[in-house]
């Protein structure tokens, strides 16, 4: 069985929720799953899959809980040349740095080896109440290209 990890950044909560929406149906689709909200590097296997889900905070900046994972890849420059990843991020466009948050952390790991899978969901809660459902539709793509 294929195991995705799943990482979260969130200041409100909608990354996290998105998160284990996806994992959820991941697992219907015979994936095994980790969610890990805000982990730390050490945590998460350095190889696999991955799916990343970040919320954008402030102006474009990372949310508290997933900060100091970017900058443990920055200080401890891994080789992530084993990893696949997947991104989902979450904005407002009414902001210019729209899903800003998720282009830093795809800019982070593809600098770092990591080689990524399939295009970033841009969920913009402007048009989206609810991030889960849209997130929800391009998981069973996403899983498609694996």
């Amino acid at each position: 069985m294929t195991k995705v990890t799943l990482i979260s950044g969130s200041t409100m909560g909608s990354a996290e929720y998105v998160a284990e929406h996806m994992a959820e149906i991941l697992e219907e689709l015979g994936y095994e799953t980790d969610v890990q909200h805000g982990p730390d590097l050490d945590s998460l296997p350095n190889e696999g899959l991955w799916l990343v889900v970040s919320s954008t905070h402030g102006a474009g900046d990372l949310p508290e809980s997933i900060q100091s994972f970017a900058e443990e890849i920055e200080a401890q420059s891994p080789d992530l040349s084993n990893v696949q990843f997947g991104s989902v991020g979450i904005g407002s466009s009414e902001y210019d740095t729209f899903c800003g948050a998720i282009h830093k952390l795809n800019a982070l790991l593809q600098d770092h080896g990591a080689k990524k899978i399939g295009e970033t969901l841009e969920i913009d809660v402007q048009q989206h109440e609810i991030p889960e459902d849209p997130a929800g539709e391009w998981v069973k793509i996403w899983a498609n290209e694996l």
